[in-house]
């Protein structure tokens, strides 16, 4: 179990509701009227902060969660300081804490941008797009995508230009990738080294890759993302900011992701 931020806001949830739900049934055992004129202040606390965490635990388990992107690994979708949200119930409903699927929604389709529990370190969050489904052959050499034996349409949209945080990437070429309709911008550095080779994804499993290809830790170095690390899908920037970017980047908010 990893005692996370879903963890305590289930924990306050539960200790609050017990306490006021506890107070409440011994006031009614005794006959006495609610609320009192001097309620307990472990009371008042909890009776004032139950309804906030549960409705928060509520949005952030079953609807949507807020992340912050902290690398350049998804770049030039993402950019370091964007503030986005995932859809928590795209792949399926799963209780807090437990992350156990309880009901069936929906699966990955190849372009999604997916946030999910690293496989070799499950506390912590990351955010990838999904390049390979359950059975599919995935090849990558000489910085060229192939799924399932066909090359992957790429359109050359000349060089980057970085800002703020990824002004290091300035130079890079920037290409316009068609991943089975889905048409997003990708990044590669000439002359940096990648992993190349072949990967057969096995059943219940998904591989992942960065758009910012020459940046970013992702399926090529560590293997495959269960199905059960899924945490959701992507969709929109609703804030950035970066420091080194003039603070709030106001072109930014409001991007639909694809």
């Amino acid at each position: 179990m990893d005692y996370d931020f879903s963890f305590f806001l289930v924990a306050a949830t539960f200790v609050t509701g017990i306490v006021w739900g506890g107070y409440s049934l011994y006031l009614k055992r005794a006959g006495l009227p609610y609320p009192t004129e001097k309620e307990p202040v472990l009371v008042e606390y909890a009776r004032s902060f139950f309804p906030v965490v549960l409705i928060v635990l509520l949005l952030r388990s079953f609807l949507v969660e807020p992340f912050r992107i902290p690398s350049g690994s998804m770049m030039p979708t993402l950019l370091v300081g964007d503030f986005i949200l995932v859809n928590k119930f795209s792949y399926g409903i799963r209780l807090p804490v437990l992350n156990t699927k309880v009901v069936e929604m929906g699966e990955p389709k190849r372009g999604d941008i997916v946030v999910f529990r690293y496989p070799k370190q499950p506390e912590v969050d990351y955010i990838k797009r999904v390049i390979g489904l359950p059975g599919d052959r995935i090849a990558y050499f000489d910085k060229k995508l192939y799924v399932n034996g066909a090359p992957v349409k790429q359109v050359s949209l000349g060089r980057y230009q970085g800002v703020g945080q990824g002004a290091n990437m300035t130079g890079a070429e920037r290409l316009e990738e068609d991943l089975a309709g889905v048409q997003h911008s990708i990044l590669v550095a000439p002359g940096a080294s990648s992993v190349e080779d072949v990967f057969v994804v096995p059943p219940g499993h998904y591989f992942m890759m960065g758009d910012n290809r020459d940046n970013s830790n992702d399926s090529r170095y560590w293997g495959y993302v269960p199905e059960a690390n899924l945490v959701g899908k992507a969709f929109f920037i609703w804030m950035n900011w970066d420091w080194q970017n003039n603070g709030i980047d106001f072109g930014r908010l409001g991007t639909v992701l694809q």
